[in-house]
C-alpha cells in the first residue's frame, strides 16, 4: 500500500481507501453487522487506515460497526464521519450550530470515541458555505477536544471553492471519475496551493465503470440507482455521476478499448484517479470482503500512457461534458 498526505490534517492516509456507503449489504438491501465487520477487516488487513462513514449510513450502524472493529485492531486507522443530512427538509436554515454541535456529540457516542479524525459537512445547501458562523462552530468543537479536523463533502466544485477560503477547511470530498472531470481543471490547483487533501468519492460512478453493467442490468427498487436518476431523493450527481444510463454504457464501451488485456474498467478507473497527485485519497465502496482486494490491485497496475490520458478524455468530452461538466 503506498500512502499520500491528507491536507493540512498531516495524516499519510492509504491512497485507495474505504467508503462505508453500502458497507454491510448492497444498496437497498438491509445493514448486516457481520458482512459490514468482515470488510472493515479485510481493509485493514491489506493496509487501509482511511475508512469514510456518515451519520446517516444504514441509520448509524455503519458509524457504529466501523468504530468497533477500528478499537479491536492494534493499527493506526484513521476514521473520517459525516453530518448534516439528517436535517429535514435539507435547507440551510436547518443547519445551526447547536445542530451540528448535537450532531458531533451523537457521532462520538455511536463511535465510542472521545474525539472525530476528521468530521464532514455532509453535502450542504451552497448558501451553507457563505455562513461563517457555521465554520466557527468546528472552531469550538475542536477546542473541546471533540474534533481534529473539518472537512467538506461537497456536490459542486463551486461549493468546493467556496469552503476553502475558510482556514479550517483541512479537506474537501468530491466526486471524480472518468465520467466527471470537472474537478482537475477547477479544483486541483486551488486545493494545492490551500493544502487541502481531496478525498475522491464515486470513483466508478456507481458501479457503471465496472464495465460489467448492460441495458438489461436491474436494480432493487431500494438501490439509488433505481430511483434516483433524476435527483428524485438527492442530487442526481451521486447517482451514476448524473450521466444517462444509457450514454454511460455507451462511452463506457469505448473506455474499455483503451485498455486491452486482462484487468477490468474498474481497476484502470481507479488507477486513473491516481494519476492526480493532488488526489489524497479514493474511496470505493465494497458490499463485500473480497471488492476489498480488487479495489487495492488497481494502485499496483502501470501508470496510463500519455495516450490512454488523452483518450480518457476524448471519450468524455464526446459523450458526457456537454450534459454533466456545467452541472456540477
Amino acid at each position: 500500500m503506498k500512502y499520500r498526505k491528507l491536507g493540512k490534517t498531516g495524516f499519510n492516509v492509504s491512497e485507495i481507501s474505504l467508503g462505508t456507503w453500502q458497507v454491510g449489504g448492497r444498496w437497498g438491501e438491509p445493514f448486516n453487522e457481520k458482512t459490514a465487520e468482515e470488510i472493515v477487516h479485510s481493509a485493514i488487513d491489506a493496509g487501509v487506515n482511511f475508512i469514510d462513514t456518515a451519520d446517516v449510513y444504514s441509520d448509524g450502524q455503519s458509524e457504529a460497526a466501523v468504530a468497533r472493529v477500528v478499537k479491536e485492531r492494534s493499527e493506526e486507522v484513521i476514521l473520517a464521519t459525516k453530518c448534516g443530512r439528517q436535517i429535514q427538509p435539507h435547507t440551510s436554515e436547518g443547519y445551526t450550530p447547536e445542530r451540528l454541535t448535537h450532531f458531533v456529540e451523537e457521532s462520538l457516542r455511536n463511535m465510542n470515541l472521545e474525539t472525530l479524525d476528521l468530521i464532514q459537512l455532509h453535502c450542504p445547501p451552497t448558501e451553507v458555505y457563505t455562513r461563517p458562523e457555521i465554520f466557527e462552530t468546528f472552531d469550538r468543537l475542536k477546542e473541546q477536544g471533540k474534533i481534529r479536523n473539518l472537512g467538506v463533502s461537497v456536490e459542486l466544485v463551486d461549493e468546493a471553492l467556496l469552503a476553502m477560503k475558510y482556514p479550517n477547511v483541512t479537506t474537501v470530498q468530491v466526486i471524480f471519475n472518468m465520467f466527471r472531470l470537472k474537478p482537475s481543471e477547477q479544483l486541483f490547483q486551488v486545493a494545492r496551493e490551500n493544502n487541502v487533501g481531496l478525498i475522491v468519492r464515486v470513483p466508478l460512478a456507481s458501479g457503471l465503470l465496472t464495465g460489467k453493467m448492460s441495458p438489461d442490468t436491474t436494480f432493487n427498487p431500494q438501490d439509488h440507482r433505481a430511483f434516483n436518476r433524476q435527483g428524485e431523493a438527492f442530487d442526481k450527481g451521486e447517482t451514476f455521476s448524473g450521466v444517462d444510463f444509457e450514454v454511460g454504457l455507451e462511452a463506457v464501451e469505448k473506455l474499455k478499448t483503451l485498455f486491452p488485456g486482462q484487468e477490468p474498467l474498474a481497476a484502470w478507473a481507479l488507477r486513473w484517479i491516481l494519476m492526480f497527485p493532488e488526489v489524497s485519497t479514493v474511496i470505493p465502496g465494497a458490499s463485500r470482503p473480497e471488492q476489498i482486494a480488487s479495489n487495492l490491485h488497481a494502485a499496483e497496475l502501470p501508470a496510463l500512457s500519455a495516450a490512454q490520458m488523452e483518450g480518457v478524455k476524448a471519450v468524455y468530452e464526446q459523450y458526457l461534458k456537454p450534459e454533466v461538466h456545467q452541472q456540477w
